[in-house]
């Protein structure tokens, strides 16, 4: 009951706190010779990015490590003496080079994957069934990765816009070569949302980028009055572990701060490694620690998620021994409480609300099955 009035109180603050940026943003919006501001986009979760509108169709989209990118309606031109540093980006941005796999499902939600042309990730690395799809039909190239792209590709197909994750901060003369050719980058950050909903947030950048506003804002809705009503039950007090097993015999678990287990949380579970720390103190959100720590801090666990982005879908109690025979004196699994994500989970960035209510339906229902739920399924 604790852990609920904690979100519920936190949820009232965001909201207060939203407003209030409203009301400051009036004054602290961008001045942009040639245009007159005329309000902001309302961000619930989200603090990675902004977007503000202005006279005429104009956005001014601006992310937390200083990009800006000035969105001109078809037709439009960018104003007389604009800051070198926005970028100018007209409407309709087609021929998208895409390379943060986060973002495919933004665009295959809002019926837009007709506006990318070339894929950082090739068909057998999607999740996302339409992506996947279009590969395969060829409405979709596949370019090469964010490391090396295939510039001569990417030119030859008029590429207008190559969305990135910041992965490309860890090769910046990618980077700096795609601009030299003329290519603008955008490096998206809704990984860096601690809110999980921030990240689904990130549907909205994409709705301006594309000319689907209200179609996002629809799309997002539909996550947030899932969350709503997840919080408006009772914390059940159960405990829940999320990790992997590398090949290594490592066990991977989130941090304490992570999206996932605060999506434990939110779904009204308490996630047992509520010390690992957070995302905030290094770039990585798991951590690894050896079998015999991981045993005697998860054992009593009252449910345990396995995590199968990595190594594959699980599916009976033998594969999951098969991971390590000392699982097969965990709680979870002696009561059938052991489960597995599926692959999707990871790149179908506007389910987040979904996974919640998954994670909730999964602590409340005595008969949860394989059938019921989107991103995971109990072992059998």
């Amino acid at each position: 009951m604790i852990k609920k009035i904690k979100y519920l109180a936190v949820s009232l603050i965001f909201s207060v706190l939203c407003t209030l940026s409203v009301w400051a943003k009036e004054d602290a919006a961008p001045r942009l010779e040639g245009l007159e501001y005329t309000s902001s986009l309302k961000l619930l979760y989200a603090n990675q990015f902004s977007v503000d509108y202005y006279e005429g169709g104009y956005a001014l989209v601006s992310i937390q490590d200083s990009q800006r990118f000035l969105i001109v309606p078809e037709d439009k031109e960018a104003p007389e003496n604009l800051d070198k540093e926005i970028v100018v980006l007209h409407k309709p941005v087609c021929n998208i080079y895409l390379v943060a796999t986060s973002a495919m499902d933004f665009f295959s939600s809002l019926d837009a994957l007709d506006s990318i042309r070339l894929s950082g990730t090739d068909a057998d690395g999607w999740y996302v069934e339409a992506a996947r799809e279009a590969m395969e039909n060829g409405s979709i190239l596949y370019a090469g990765k964010y490391s090396a792209p295939d510039y001569e590709q990417i030119l030859a197909e008029n590429c207008s816009l190559a969305v990135e994750s910041t992965m490309i901060y860890h090769n910046p003369e990618v980077k700096e070569k795609l601009e030299q050719f003329g290519i603008p980058v955008l490096v998206e950050h809704s990984s860096y949302e601690s809110h999980p909903l921030g990240r689904t947030e990130w549907i909205k950048l994409y709705g301006v980028l594309l000319g689907k506003e209200e179609l996002a804002e629809e799309l997002f809705n539909v996550q947030a009055q899932k969350l709503d009503e997840v919080l408006a039950q009772e914390n059940t007090g159960k405990t829940v572990a999320f990790f992997y097993i590398s090949s290594n015999g490592y066990v991977n678990v989130r941090k304490s701060g992570d999206y996932v287990s605060r999506m434990i949380e939110l779904a009204g579970g308490n996630y047992i490694f509520d010390d690992l720390g957070t995302e905030e103190e290094n770039a990585l959100s798991t951590v690894n620690m050896q079998m015999e720590e991981f045993y005697a801090r998860a054992r009593d666990a009252d449910y345990i998620i396995y995590n199968s982005t990595i190594d594959g879908e699980i599916s009976t109690i033998e594969e999951l021994l098969g991971k390590s025979s000392l699982l097969k004196d965990f709680k979870a699994v002696k009561e059938g409480n052991a489960w597995c994500t599926g692959k999707n989970l990871f790149q179908e960035t506007t389910g987040l609300g979904v996974m919640i209510e998954d994670i909730h339906t999964m602590l409340t229902s005595e008969d949860a099955s394989l059938d019921e739920l989107t991103y995971m399924h109990k072992l059998k």
